[in-house]
């Protein structure tokens, strides 16, 4: 590949710290909560996520674009997240189903991306000092300018997302004739999800995020589902009371990661903003049902309170998070209820967790009979 000359580019933090890198050519400013991804592979699965809408990811692996992309390889409609800070981004690619490369993918998604950052530095300092506000540009001679744009960007903190990336109208998937139905609430879910419930067997109509419950009830469903999303959960107050009516009739509810948070709230239990959040497909998961450990695939930046769930009469803990004991999973102890803060569906990650659906089937059968 001949040489190419590129402009320079810019990250700037919330509290004025600036790391130098460079443009991989698309020319811009973008802005969002930074925050960092661990993974070595699936970058465009990570990129495709509505859970990472409205922030700037930092990828820890080296080497970014190097096996291209591949339509089949999306978690959404489009890409999500608000622009890419890495290493070393790879302007060829070489993988014999790859369909394109990262860089025209990102020209057409008009995703602003810089690179030749020093990114263990980058991430050694948000570790330290936390998630925060940010924003990239190539506008290398205007920070005075790029800081007055910066602070009008809103915290993460009490921000409603779910609204961007949901579903405008109700859609459905998978066979009509299938013998178990289900009702998801979208509030940023991925395809794999809706795939794991298709290949048990389910016929699944996807609502959108202010749908209330006697809307997904009139589909007549033998399940409940709240996905994954992005943004704080306590803003999601409609999706908190579909919560409370589906928990109120003891019907088979399953929730990931957001809807994980928002049945804990629809239980009285709060949630809170993390110091950085989980952000990978490497993070270890106990089991206490079963004792058994399980590598999983994370993306949250809030967590559920763990002294006010383990002091509620109707909800245990049933998985924590091993690197910070954080609370992973809850079920209600009279109810047919459960939830994760990880993905089970992985994309990308490890299937350790791909149990959890097949658990959620089962919950749905017995309630059935």
């Amino acid at each position: 590949m001949k040489y190419q000359s590129r402009k320079k580019a810019l990250v700037l933090l919330a509290d004025g710290t600036i790391f130098y890198g460079k443009s991989i050519g698309i020319e811009g400013t973008s802005t969002g909560e930074i925050c960092f991804n661990t993974g070595m592979t699936g970058y465009q699965e990570v990129f495709t996520d509505p859970s990472y809408f409205g922030q700037l990811m930092v990828t820890t692996n080296a080497h970014i674009g190097n096996y291209g992309v591949n339509n089949e390889e999306v978690e959404s409609e489009g890409i999500k997240i608000s622009g890419l800070i890495c290493k070393n981004f790879s302007f060829t690619h070489s993988r014999v189903d790859s369909e394109g490369n990262l860089k025209d993918w990102f020209e057409k998604h008009n995703l602003v991306a810089i690179s030749d950052v020093d990114t263990r530095a980058l991430v050694s300092y948000i570790r330290d000092n936390g998630a925060m506000n940010a924003i990239i540009s190539t506008e290398v001679d205007n920070i005075e300018n790029l800081k007055k744009k910066l602070s009008e960007i809103p915290n993460m903190e009490g921000l409603e997302l779910a609204s961007k990336v949901s579903t405008k109208e109700p859609y459905f998937v998978g066979d009509e004739n299938a013998s178990i139905k289900i009702s998801a609430l979208d509030i940023g879910i991925k395809k794999n999800i809706l795939r794991n419930f298709v290949k048990r067997g389910a016929y699944v109509k996807v609502f959108p995020y202010n749908a209330t419950f006697k809307e997904m009830s009139e589909f007549k469903p033998d399940g409940y589902f709240i996905s994954n999303g992005p943004g704080d959960p306590e803003p999601l107050i409609d999706a908190q009371n579909v919560a409370k009516d589906i928990i109120a009739k003891d019907l088979p509810l399953f929730g990931i990661c957001l809807g994980h948070q928002v049945i804990a709230l629809a239980n009285g239990i709060s949630t809170y903003k993390m110091h950085n959040g989980h952000r990978g497909i490497n993070h270890p998961v106990k089991n206490l049902l079963t004792g058994k450990g399980e590598i999983t695939s994370q993306n949250h930046g809030f967590a559920i309170n763990r002294e006010e769930t383990e002091a509620h009469s109707e909800v245990e803990i049933t998985h924590v998070h091993l690197n910070d004991n954080t609370v992973a999973g809850i079920r209600m102890k009279n109810k047919n209820v459960f939830s994760v803060q990880y993905h089970p569906e992985a994309s990308p990650g490890p299937h350790d967790a791909e149990y959890l659906f097949d658990q959620f089937i089962e919950n749905i059968r017995k309630a059935k009979a």
